[in-house]
């Protein structure tokens, strides 16, 4: 198949391009470099059957694919709070673009949501049939309320249009080519602790999050958009063991071998106090669930990042 994946050079789309073209597909890797990389699809380029193109999916887009995965939008606080219009625009309007380019080709396509659609959540764990308790006009609010209406418009176009839609409710991912600068938890508390910097600690640490692997949350996406038409999703997808903010700074600590101290700082506005997916829905339709520990996985994040920042400062590792 020929693929096209938006976002393809930022940290899970490079992941997925990798994978698909391992599978014998030919991709199409789309990125505006607002927060992906090239240097994430530097060793693709070489591919015969891998193509990257600049493009911004809030302009419209015509090219001649069989399926899409639409992963355009910033996903870290830090990055999507500095232009919020623009992220609402990435997440609706894009999703608008490549659902019409879907309608145009009569093709599958896939939406990366998010486990921020629940938002501070009243049910725990959060399963696909809780609508969520999100904050419309709060700062987070561009990238909740534009995923929630991002899935919004794939629903309507599947049954308006007869669109072939799968939905990916993504909860905390992380692994090799995070960006050093995102500001999300994991790749603070590495970076921090490989420069013996304070590990900045937000709140008093007990807010929980579960943390799913890269490798196995791709997994569950290729899995999720190859399975049976009538399973549209949403579909979580995310490891189900929770961890307390105090416990990965511990445990990351341990790992590096580091000489941070802990520094506590308030907690943002809207941070959602728990976080855990209900997979069970993934575990029946898809055979799926994540097998990489979340120390394994830390110890191949931080090994990454060792070498990286060994190598390069944070703005090469950015462009």
């Amino acid at each position: 198949m020929r693929i096209l994946v938006t976002g393809g050079a930022g940290f899970l789309g490079s992941h997925i391009c990798e994978t698909l073209l391992a599978q014998s597909h030919e991709v199409i890797c789309v990125d505006n470099f607002f927060t992906g990389s090239r240097r994430n699809v530097h060793h693709l380029l070489a591919h015969p059957d891998f193509e990257l193109i600049r493009h911004d999916v809030t302009l419209p887009l015509f090219v001649e694919v069989d399926a899409i995965y639409n992963f355009a939008c910033p996903a870290s606080p830090i990055h999507y709070q500095h232009d919020p219009v623009q992220t609402t625009k990435t997440s609706v309007i894009g999703a608008i673009n490549m659902l019409g380019l879907a309608r145009r080709l009569k093709i599958p396509i896939m939406q990366a949501s998010t486990s921020e659609v629940y938002g501070d959540p009243e049910i725990h764990p959060q399963g696909e049939g809780y609508w969520g308790r999100v904050n419309p006009i709060g700062p987070r609010s561009c990238y909740d309320e534009g995923k929630r209406c991002a899935e919004t418009l794939f629903f309507d176009y599947h049954r308006q249009h007869g669109i072939a839609i799968k939905v990916a409710r993504i909860f905390n991912t992380y692994g090799p080519r995070m960006r050093p600068d995102d500001g999300r938890v994991i790749s603070n508390f590495i970076v921090q602790a490989l420069r013996n910097e304070p590990i900045t600690l937000y709140g008093d640490g007990s807010q929980s999050r579960s943390f799913c692997y890269v490798d196995d949350l791709v997994d569950g996406l290729i899995k999720l958009m190859g399975s049976a038409p009538l399973l549209t999703g949403p579909v979580n997808l995310g490891r189900d063991e929770e961890f307390t903010v105090a416990e990965l700074a511990a445990l990351i600590k341990e790992i590096t071998g580091t000489r941070s101290a802990i520094r506590m700082l308030p907690l943002p506005t809207d941070d959602p106090r728990q976080r855990r997916p209900d997979i069970g829905l993934a575990r029946r339709e898809l055979k799926w669930e994540p097998s990489t520990s979340l120390k394994s996985g830390l110890e191949k994040t931080i090994a990454y990042f060792e070498a990286a920042l060994s190598t390069h400062n944070d703005g090469e590792l950015a462009a």
